[in-house]
């Protein structure tokens, strides 16, 4: 029996249950920008666009592109060890749902996640009756939250972050956060710090579990293409910027600019693929010649000294034909981005001295000689010349590594929540016991 909201959950619900022309006007403007799928907008209305699966379902939410890309790691773990558990995916940006696309592997479903209107949350639980709701986000939404809880539906956090800021700023909502941190049943810490935070707000049963995103599977490969990229770029070094903002980008054309006289290759990857001609205007203007990569990567015609992608997905080739990589948002003032997605495919990892968000991350790497800072263009040049680079690859492997073996405890743990039969199978909300 879930225990009744407080004053500040029933004000939200009681707003919520009246909140869904609102909730659709605000849909509309979003696809008006872009920003919604028009195929898929429906799903955000809590209508499924493919049937529930028969048995066990556990349902996993995300918000964060680097958060949704972890989760199917952490079901195909829980799947090695209940392979009948069917997995549903959600996410709210179409961003993370694109560069989800190409990553989800076959027997998981993803679906865009409900807004918090009540009619849209009562219309998904119905349709897929989850059996344990995983959330792999610090930002609920209330009224999901609470109507979950209430159909009885366990609930998780996993990849627990909290920093002091959004600590206070969570502790001056009027007990709403405590509240629903209460109605979990287990929540994974990325840290102690995190851990404490979240005791101190309302969270009862937590663990420090690590980063999610260390145990993450590779990004999905595209073996034909690669086969064809690397006999037409043999003899080039190429390396990568990923996930790149406004100020990193004058380091990363420099660096090349300083390299490109050696045939080095610059490929870069914005964060927001609709930024791939500002990034390569950036890349003109000093000089260099860049050019866009085509669909299914098709080489243009040269002499490039950069290629820009323009779309998702397509990060795990390259990182698989780079020798390194520089992440973004680390010299931009953004906190740094997800350093295991290169290591784990054999690329040198470098960055900027911004990495605040992934500080916990980047000392390990740095512990374990697999990464190396860069303040500049000039020195991430230096750094991409040195031989010694080389050496940083297996140990970052090795890391990664860990990660996936710190995942396998955590699918154990959020398969201990799932109802089972006296048999100790898992007990599904659909099909027979």
């Amino acid at each position: 029996m879930a225990e009744p909201p407080g004053a500040a959950l029933r004000l939200w619900l009681t707003a919520m249950a009246g909140a869904s022309p609102l909730a659709r006007g605000h849909l509309r403007r979003r696809r008006a920008r872009g920003k919604e799928d028009p195929r898929r907008m429906h799903e955000k209305e809590g209508i499924a666009s493919a049937p529930r699966p028969e048995g066990p379902l556990v349902w996993m939410h995300a918000v964060g592109v680097g958060e949704v890309l972890a989760l199917p790691a952490l079901a195909a773990a829980m799947r090695d060890q209940h392979p009948a558990l069917a997995v549903l995916i959600t996410s709210s940006s179409r961003r993370a749902a694109e560069a989800l696309a190409p990553n989800l592997p076959a027997g998981m479903i993803h679906q865009y996640a409900p807004l918090d209107a009540t009619p849209f949350v009562a219309r998904f639980l119905e349709h897929w009756r989850p059996d344990l709701a995983v959330w792999a986000e610090r930002d609920l939404w209330p009224g999901l939250v609470f109507a979950a809880d209430r159909r009885g539906v366990p609930l998780a956090m996993v990849n627990g972050r909290l920093t002091d800021a959004s600590a206070r700023a969570k502790g001056w909502a009027g007990g709403l956060y405590g509240d629903l941190l209460a109605r979990f049943s287990y929540l994974g810490a990325q840290d102690a710090a995190s851990a404490d935070r979240f005791r101190r707000l309302g969270a009862r049963a937590v663990t420090v579990s690590g980063p999610l995103k260390a145990g993450a599977a590779p990004l999905k490969d595209q073996p034909a293409a690669r086969a064809r990229l690397a006999a037409a770029l043999a003899g080039r070094r190429i390396w990568v910027a990923a996930s790149t903002h406004p100020g990193d980008e004058p380091a990363i054309t420099e660096a090349q600019r300083r390299l490109a006289g050696a045939g080095a290759l610059l490929v870069a990857a914005p964060r927001d693929p609709a930024r791939a001609g500002s990034v390569a205007a950036t890349l003109d203007a000093a000089g260099l010649v860049s050019k866009p990569l085509g669909p299914d990567n098709a080489l243009p015609e040269p002499p490039f000294d950069a290629l820009v992608i323009g779309e998702m997905g397509q990060l795990g080739l390259w990182f698989r034909l780079a020798e390194a990589a520089f992440i973004g948002g680390s010299i931009a003032q953004t906190g740094g981005h997800n350093p295991y997605e290169p290591a784990r495919l054999d690329c040198a990892v470098l960055h900027g001295p911004n990495i605040a968000n992934f500080a916990q991350d980047y000392a390990a790497f740095h512990a374990a000689g697999a990464a190396r800072e860069v303040a500049d263009g000039a020195a991430l040049a230096d750094a991409l010349k040195d031989p010694a680079l080389a050496a940083m690859i297996p140990a970052a492997a090795e890391l990664a590594g860990a990660g996936r073996a710190a995942l396998q405890v955590e699918a154990a743990r959020l398969l201990d929540l799932m109802p089972r039969r006296a048999d100790g199978r898992l007990r599904g909300a659909a099909g027979p016991d």
